[in-house]
């Protein structure tokens, strides 16, 4: 009986810790996509805030505000980019690694940015565009020539098996139509046989004339042959008139 209540104590004590344990990552999947929600509605309210100061504001603040909505909506594209196609090709964790590497440096910039849109001095924004023009020129090209390396690679693959499978469906049709062309190995159908004279079975090939075809010329007759030289006889022979003297 001790036995039997410690099994189902064991067992209730697994289904607690299995259904805390459940419960918990639940609510850490629930939390986390509370969070991405929040990060994404704050990131677009973000941007059209950028939007709006680059059109109504003048001067360095309003050239600020184009700067980091340009360098955010580049390392946004090709943030995406990258993470759609490493799921369908391996090889791009490298370059997954590389943007890494650059989105290290494009956080840094828009952190600067961020700073100097509340600066009142306008000569420090105005000294400090040239250097701040460059960076954000230099990590947005980066950025756009990964992205559109990854878009031409997926694009390359989708041509080449596009290639392949026109190939292979102009073979599946060619042998669907079967009937239209000889079939490799097949004989040509005989010649019909000569029809048979009345002298005997024919020992040639004979072939129809066609209509309107000239005869063929008929083999010239034969000379007359010149009479062979004979043998006569001694009484054939005609007698020689007698000399007189």
């Amino acid at each position: 009986m001790e036995v039997v209540l410690t099994v189902f104590a064991l067992l209730f004590l697994l289904f607690v810790a299995l259904g805390a344990y459940a419960t918990v990552k639940a609510v850490g999947a629930a939390k986390r996509g509370v969070d991405r929600t929040i990060a994404q509605a704050r990131r677009t309210v973000e941007d059209h805030t950028l939007r709006a100061k680059s059109f109504a504001q003048i001067g360095p603040a309003g050239e600020i505000a184009q700067l980091r909505l340009a360098l955010r909506t580049s390392m946004r594209a090709t943030q995406d980019a990258l993470h759609a196609g490493v799921a369908e090709d391996e090889s791009l964790k490298e370059s997954l690694g590389l943007f890494e590497r650059l989105s290290a440096h494009g956080h840094e910039l828009d952190a600067d940015l961020k700073r100097l849109e509340s600066e009142p001095d306008r000569a420090t924004l105005t000294a400090r565009l040239p250097e701040l023009r460059s960076r954000t020129e230099r990590i947005t090209k980066s950025a756009d020539s990964l992205r559109w390396a990854v878009r031409d690679r997926a694009r390359r693959f989708a041509d080449d098996d596009l290639g392949t499978l026109s190939a292979q469906i102009d073979i599946e049709a060619d042998a669907l139509r079967h009937w239209t062309r000889a079939e490799p190995g097949q004989a040509p159908p005989p010649w019909p046989d000569a029809p048979a004279t009345a002298d005997g079975p024919a020992t040639e090939q004979t072939w129809p004339k066609a209509a309107g075809a000239p005869a063929a010329e008929e083999p010239a007759p034969e000379a007359i042959a010149p009479p062979s030289w004979r043998p006569t006889a001694p009484w054939q022979k005609k007698p020689r008139p007698e000399s007189t003297t």
